[in-house]
C-alpha cells in the first residue's frame, strides 16, 4: 500500500463527473485505506482523510508500515519506576 506522508510532493489529479457527483482521480501514491472518507473545506482546500479502520492483521501491519520509524535523534521519554509495595494477594 502506498505511503501516505504529508510530505508528499503536489500532484496534478483529473476531475470528473460520476452521475450528478463530481470525482477526483487520486493518483496511487496517495491512495487511501478503506472504503469511506470524511470530507470537509478548510477555505479553498477540500480535506479528504480515510474513516474505515484497518479490517485484519495484513492491512494493519500496512498501515503501521508507513509510518515514519523513530530518527536517530528521537529518544523515549525518562520513565521513573515507581517503588516496590508489598501487595497481598491472599
Amino acid at each position: 500500500m502506498p505511503t501516505l506522508s504529508p510530505s508528499s510532493s503536489p500532484r496534478e489529479a483529473k476531475l470528473f463527473r460520476s452521475n450528478r457527483s463530481q470525482a477526483v482521480h487520486i493518483p496511487v501514491e496517495f491512495e487511501l485505506p478503506g472504503s469511506k472518507v470524511l470530507i470537509h473545506r478548510e477555505g479553498r482546500r477540500l480535506i479528504i482523510e480515510p474513516v474505515d479502520k484497518p479490517t485484519d492483521i495484513v492491512e494493519l501491519l500496512a498501515q503501521w508500515r508507513k509510518e515514519p520509524p523513530l530518527g536517530p535523534d528521537d529518544e523515549f521519554p525518562e520513565m521513573e519506576d515507581a517503588p516496590i509495595q508489598p501487595e497481598d494477594i491472599f
